[in-house]
């Protein structure tokens, strides 16, 4: 019997040539970026009466809660996964405009507009400082 053994991440050259800061410093922010939305979309399963007020407040329904949390944890996990981490990040900044676009048409506090840019700056920053495939698309 034949085993097939695919190949590493470190040999398909996503991390390979990266020194070791860099990569750790994209591990940590793509951590924080990640833990952040692990606990966003676990709060939006649990549904505590903050997040049912806030949703109600950027005019969603209630029952639309947990499509949204659901969704933001199978993006989250996308990302988290070497292989699937670009298609993560691409449809997480597709989610975190949603939460821009929301938020301004709900008037709600420029924090609140800044805050899911700022995530998503550390979601795409942590896959350029550790993955040589992104750093070659967003250079050319």
């Amino acid at each position: 019997m034949m085993t097939v053994q695919m190949p590493s991440t470190e040999s398909r050259g996503t991390t390979a040539g990266i020194s070791k800061a860099p990569r750790w410093a994209g591990r940590i922010l793509s951590a924080l970026a990640s833990l952040f939305c692990v606990f966003d979309g676990a709060m939006k399963l649990v549904k505590p009466p903050a997040v049912v007020q806030a949703t109600l407040q950027l005019g969603y329904q209630e029952s639309a809660i947990v499509g949204i949390g659901v969704t933001l944890l199978v993006c989250t996990v996308l990302y988290t996964v070497p292989r699937t981490a670009t298609l993560g990040a691409v449809l997480l900044t597709g989610y975190l405009g949603g939460a821009v676009a929301s938020n301004v048409r709900a008037g709600m506090p420029l924090f609140n507009t800044i805050f899911p840019i700022m995530v998503a700056s550390l979601l795409w920053g942590g896959l350029w400082l550790r993955d040589l495939r992104v750093r070659g698309l967003l250079s050319k």
